[in-house]
């Protein structure tokens, strides 16, 4: 008996059916990344922007201590640096912004924004930590890769996620 030419009737339908499944699934894909492109918020400190730059807009987090002698309390706004003991990088925040009552200089902080024409960093989201001692822990092991980490030994292993105030 002479076998049937190409594929069975059976075998073209499972693979109509996994091509189609692979083009949803695709899909869903691509839609999820889309969607939280505008969501995603890259983590840098005040070195990585002095030597890689920021674009005005472009949405980031950053970390590390609040300049002694900088934080300015405005009606509009507050104004504030931020350092990592190599580089710095002026920061607005506006007065909407919650300020957490733990933020001085000296201080650990981490900032959600953006930069502006001026190159300001603007300020839309301020975090901190319960913990007076908290240094973010991205801030900590930077600052401990350049030699320049003064905190506990332990501190590191002590440290949860920040906290909004």
């Amino acid at each position: 008996m002479a076998q049937p030419k190409g594929l069975s009737k059976r075998k073209k339908n499972r693979l109509i059916l996994i091509a189609t499944a692979g083009a949803v699934l695709a899909a869903a894909v691509a839609l999820t990344a889309f969607a939280l492109n505008d969501e995603i918020v890259f983590f840098k400190t005040p070195t990585d922007i002095a030597t890689e730059g920021l674009e005005p807009g472009v949405r980031v987090r950053i970390g590390g201590l609040v300049k002694e002698g900088t934080v300015v309390r405005g009606n509009d706004e507050n104004t504030f640096t931020v350092t990592d003991l190599d580089a710095e990088i002026a920061v607005v925040s506006p007065v909407s912004v919650t300020v957490p009552a733990l933020f001085r200089e000296g201080q650990g902080v981490v900032l959600e924004g953006e930069r502006n024409l001026n190159g300001t960093f603007v300020a839309t989201r301020i975090l901190a930590k319960h913990d007076e001692n908290y240094v973010p822990v991205e801030v900590a092991e930077a600052l401990k890769g350049k030699g320049q980490w003064k905190g506990a030994a332990d501190a590191l292993d002590t440290l949860d996620e920040a906290d909004e105030y």
